[in-house]
């Protein structure tokens, strides 16, 4: 889960730097998702020392919680942009969505590996 960790952090840090550059170097909120995925990248690294994993990914999915819950709210706007309301900055609104459905995915591996943990003892 670290490596997933260190390639969500990749990417939201993509986004983060792509949306800064697509806004004209005008919009500093365009740096959130970079924040962010430096955030992710080091729990990921923290992550990989054995004695600390299990904090550091807990802290990960927690992140990626609170990032669903900033930025869902993208997604309905790129819902209401293809749906014509041209009003909707598309550049933003794609940022926070991409951001929304990578922490979501991420949420999702990441529960799924914590049950499988807790199942490895079980069947051993």
């Amino acid at each position: 889960m670290t490596q997933t960790t260190k390639i969500l952090g990749l990417l939201l840090v993509l986004i983060g730097i792509i949306g800064f550059i697509a806004s004209g170097v005008a919009s500093y909120s365009a740096l959130i998702p970079a924040v962010y995925g430096a955030v992710f990248l080091l729990l990921g690294k923290v992550g990989e020392d054995e004695s600390r994993r299990m904090v550091t990914m807990h802290l990960a999915q927690l992140l990626a919680l609170i990032a669903i819950i900033g930025t869902f709210t993208g997604i309905l706007d790129v819902i209401s942009w293809l749906g014509g309301d041209r009003a909707v900055n598309m550049m933003i609104a794609a940022s926070r969505a991409l951001m929304a459905l990578l922490s979501m995915g991420y949420l999702i591996l990441g529960i799924r590996s914590f049950i499988e943990a807790r199942r490895a003892p079980e069947e051993s």
